[in-house]
């Protein structure tokens, strides 16, 4: 229940109207978020790199409805790639991307105009030497996601894919995209979806994450494994155990579990986090708050003893 209406809040205009003026919500969205600019942006990523963490960096954004929103954030991403360049920071960072924040939500061949902004993107980061991974989002995009990103490998086949486990198709999805080459984050999934799509239990969402993944280690590609739970990072790691140190690597998120983290990239793993930015932050810090009941508990432990 908590879950459903947090996800619902993410959507609201009035929620989030409430929650950005609130002036004791900043410290505790820092705790997810790396900053407001470009330069925040650079410096949380300099001080992640710093230990032997990769990061990918998300410049947030979603549900642009309008061209010249979508513009405005391709080249938000071309900064950041110039930045990464000239503060050499661009072997251990690559980029997360939205489709549906450089137009996949345009009324008017946002279809199309998603492609082409997502191929400027590449283009840039294959100048300065990094990858782009494709984020994925609600179910009602997810074949739309997965066909630019065939358009894209055609030029880019480094671009990384996105698939969630609590989606009823996925096991289908990552057969078809464990070959060699094919970069492939697995995540739980942050959306709210309907039972007809997707596995509302968590057990049932657990077994289906477990069984995808299998999929994928037994594959030729590169699988990402974007996970807190420790269950299941004990099971990755033991799926991988006949693969190459360099063959996969493990996901988490900017501010949650730093010290699990560190652990992992100083076992000799590959430790990538996702550290995103920008003012744009409520739709991503709710579905934060939605994952794990944790995380609604340090929100309001940070409210109570600031107030």
């Amino acid at each position: 229940m908590l879950r459903s209406s947090l996800l619902l809040a993410s959507r609201s205009a009035g929620a989030r109207k409430l929650v950005e003026s609130t002036p004791l919500t900043r410290p505790v969205v820092e705790r997810f978020v790396a900053g407001a600019d470009v330069s925040s942006a650079i410096r949380a990523t300099a001080e992640v790199l710093a230990d032997g963490r990769l990061v990918t960096l998300d410049h947030l954004g979603e549900d642009t409805f309008e061209e010249s929103q979508a513009n405005a954030t391709v080249e938000a991403y071309l900064t950041l790639l110039s930045r990464l360049e000239s503060q050499g920071l661009t072997r251990g960072a690559e980029v997360s991307v939205k489709l549906s924040a450089v137009g996949q939500s345009l009324a008017i061949d946002g279809e199309k105009i998603a492609l082409e902004n997502a191929r400027r993107i590449c283009t840039a980061a294959a100048v300065v030497g990094t990858t782009v991974t494709l984020d994925m989002e609600d179910h009602t995009t997810t074949d739309s996601t997965l066909g630019i990103l065939r358009e894209l490998r055609v030029d880019f086949p480094w671009v990384g894919a996105v698939l969630q486990a609590y989606l009823k198709r996925t096991e289908q999805d990552c057969r078809d995209l464990a070959y060699a080459g094919s970069r492939v984050r697995l995540c739980k999934g942050a959306y709210q979806e309907p039972a007809s799509v997707a596995y509302q239990d968590k057990h049932d969402v657990d077994l289906s994450y477990v069984r995808c993944l299998k999929i994928l280690m037994e594959g030729e590609g590169y699988p990402m494994v974007a996970s807190h739970d420790p269950r299941l990072i004990a099971i990755a790691a033991d799926l991988a155990s006949g693969r190459a140190k360099d063959s996969h690597e493990f996901q988490m998120l900017y501010g949650i579990r730093p010290e699990e983290q560190r652990r992992i990239a100083a076992e000799g793993n590959r430790m990538r986090v996702y550290l995103p930015y920008g003012d744009e932050w409520y739709g991503y810090f709710m579905r934060r708050l939605a994952e794990r009941p944790a995380n609604v508990a340090f929100f309001a432990r940070s409210l109570l003893t600031k107030s």
